[in-house]
Formats: C-alpha cells, structure tokens, sequence
C-alpha cells in the first residue's frame, strides 16, 4: 500500500484533514474548479500537495469572510497573475457593503419581529395570534 511517505504527497482525506475540510469540500472545490487537478498514482489515489492544503485553507477562510466562489476564483487568479493590491481591496470594499446591507436587513427584520412578539399576549387560540396574523398577511385588520 502507497503511503504518504512513499508518494511525497497527501491523499484525499489527510488533504482534508490538514485543510480542516471534510472530503465532500475538497471534491466540491476541485468540481467549481478552485483547486487544480490533482496527479494521480497507479492505484488511482489523488495525491495533494502542501501547496493544494494551503489553498483550500485560503478558499475556506475567504467563504467565512463572505467572498463568493466567483469572488474567490478572482482572488485565486490574483495570486497567479500577482495582480494588484488595489483589485483585491475592491473586491473586499464590496463585500464590506453587501455585509453592511444585509445587517440593515436583519436589523430590520429583528425590529419587525420584536414588535410582533410584543403584541403577542402569548395565550389563547392560534387565530387570534398578532404573530400568525401578521404572517397571513392579515396584520391590518386588526
């Protein structure tokens, strides 16, 4: 059996394990095309190299921080091409607003609900429930 030590490189699974990703992450990253093909051994085994773990940590915090895979997939391309710190910055800039945008739309979505909730008296039937009313489309009638 082909062990790490024998193929200099990392299999599917230690990949994961070392890229804190589950197997799934790193075929679904190699589908969208994030990660590059792999070379693979006699036995068929995909071998990944440090190289590949530290793009899939790349991929994986710059989801956390929001980027889409298109976005990333332009990240990515920035790094090959050295391109400039100035396109990353716009990238980063717009992200920044669609955040900002979606915490005014929580926000507003909290202050909706928190009124509802306070009109709840928390008793009775269903029906008559300013939650469930509001949720029908029923709110201005009562």
């Amino acid at each position: 059996m082909e062990s790490r030590s024998d193929t200099g490189g990392l299999r599917i699974g230690q990949a994961a394990k070392l890229g804190d990703v589950n197997l799934q992450t790193i075929r679904y990253y190699e589908r969208e095309g994030l990660l590059p093909q792999v070379p693979r051994l006699q036995s068929g085994y995909r071998v990944f190299s440090n190289q590949d773990v530290r793009r899939v940590r790349f991929i994986k915090r710059a989801q956390e921080l929001g980027f889409s895979l298109k976005e990333i997939k332009e990240l990515l391309s920035f790094q090959q091409s050295d391109g400039g710190c100035a396109e990353v910055r716009h990238l980063a800039r717009n992200r920044i607003a669609d955040i900002e945008q979606k915490i005014r739309s929580l926000q507003a979505m909290q202050k909706a609900l928190s009124r509802l909730a306070r009109a709840c008296p928390g008793r009775g039937a269903v029906g008559n429930c300013p939650i469930m009313d509001s949720l029908n489309g029923d709110e201005a009638g009562r």
